[in-house]
């Protein structure tokens, strides 16, 4: 018996699994540690049912996902337009030793994942899944890439790496704490300050009128029909892959910045999030719901030994050379456990991470300024070309 969904029924299971996915992380302890994403775990769930009920011959369900990509679209232009290159200047000289080293994280975990596919006797696009794709991309890379991988030919590249990025996200909670209690305990760390002092961007926030989100809708729609049309032409002209939403994405970098150079007002962070929150948690429902368990159960092991690797790379490079690079002090080590948060699984991580460690040893006002810029923002800035080069090499 097969249960075939239409896009409308699609969109209200979506919506109802993002909210289901809500209430059990808000009731759920372990959830809320681990920082595990509400859309996560309510489209897992449903494709959990779905497998069992297909495996036990009673129900196949098919799902009319055609929005998806529309929604993906537009959560990666808002994460373009947040990308205010006046963030920078905030946070110095560290601020940018803090963004190579994610950029070069994203080199590692590409060449770690691909090396391990290849030992593995797996294609490299599927390691390039478990690198930087799903540790340092998340859900919504995993997601995005997965999809545009399975295009080229290369099937269950979405449900893996939304396997790598669900087994990122709890490794990425489990070892940032004890990685900065080693650093503080070894070299008897302390915090330079004695009250938390918040700093935030001086941006003008606008009420939320209609006339006003319909101009964040207007900026959000140029990017989009620019980012998608001038990466089709670059694709037709190069031979070069370049997804539509990376596209988007990198236009709306541009634009941001020429908005914040001739009428700083105009954008609207408080529109721009809201509307970044909604479509990232329809997309991510509407694709974590619609992937085939039973299409990776063979891979199971194989995957998690990368990540396993990918963990153990990040916290020795964490200890032995990102710490020193950034001073070697107790801001540093902060630093770290932001770094691994976010290095394996997604921003919410590196927050939880850093609020563990602070919470208990102290504040750092330096890390929380530069680790929620570059880990929110900036780090798609080196991190998508290198996926994007690493996908054309491997095609």
């Amino acid at each position: 018996m097969t249960l075939a969904l239409n896009q409308v029924n699609t969109i209200f299971l979506a919506v109802a699994l993002l909210v289901l996915g809500t209430f059990l992380v808000r009731k759920s302890g372990v959830l809320q540690k681990f920082c595990i994403p509400a859309p996560v775990v309510g489209g897992l769930l449903f494709a959990t049912l779905a497998t069992i009920l297909k495996a036990t011959g009673l129900l196949e369900i098919t799902l009319d996902t055609s929005l998806q990509s529309l929604f993906m679209l537009t959560f990666f232009t808002t994460v373009g337009l947040g990308a205010s290159f006046q963030l920078i200047k905030l946070g110095g000289k560290l601020l940018v030793i803090y963004w190579l080293a994610c950029g070069f994280l994203a080199l590692a975990q590409n060449a770690i994942g691909v090396s391990l596919a290849s030992l593995f006797g797996l294609h490299p696009l599927i390691g390039m899944m478990a690198g930087a794709v799903s540790m340092e991309g998340g859900h919504g890379a995993a997601t995005a890439f997965g999809q545009t991988i399975e295009a080229m030919g290369i099937p269950s590249a979405l449900s893996i790496g939304i396997a790598a990025a669900t087994f990122g996200l709890i490794a990425g909670g489990l070892v940032g704490g004890p990685t900065v209690k080693y650093l503080i305990t070894k070299y008897n760390l302390k915090p330079t300050e004695t009250k938390e002092e918040e700093t935030n961007v001086e941006e003008k926030v606008l009420p939320i009128t209609t006339n006003n989100f319909f101009i964040q809708v207007l900026i959000i729609t140029f990017c989009m029909a620019l980012g998608t049309y001038l990466g089709g032409l670059f694709t037709s002209a190069t031979g070069f892959v370049l997804p539509g939403y990376v596209g988007a994405m990198f236009v709306a970098v541009i634009v941001r910045n020429i908005i914040d150079k001739l009428n700083p007002s105009t954008i609207d962070m408080k529109s721009i999030n809201l509307i970044s929150d909604v479509t990232l948690g329809l997309f991510l429902s509407m694709a974590l719901m619609s992937i085939k368990l039973w299409e990776v159960a063979d891979l199971a092991l194989p995957i998690f030994a990368i990540v396993l690797v990918q963990v153990i790379f990040i916290v020795l490079f964490g200890i032995s050379i990102l710490f020193r690079m950034l001073g070697k002090d107790y801001d540093a080590a902060v630093m770290v456990a932001g770094f691994t948060g976010h290095g394996l699984g997604a921003t919410p991580n590196a927050m939880a991470n850093m609020a563990a460690v602070t919470e208990r040893f102290g504040p750092s006002r330096k890390a929380y300024l530069i680790v929620p810029i570059v880990g929110a923002f900036l780090i798609d800035v080196f991190a998508m070309p290198i996926i994007i080069t690493t996908l054309n090499l491997f095609k």
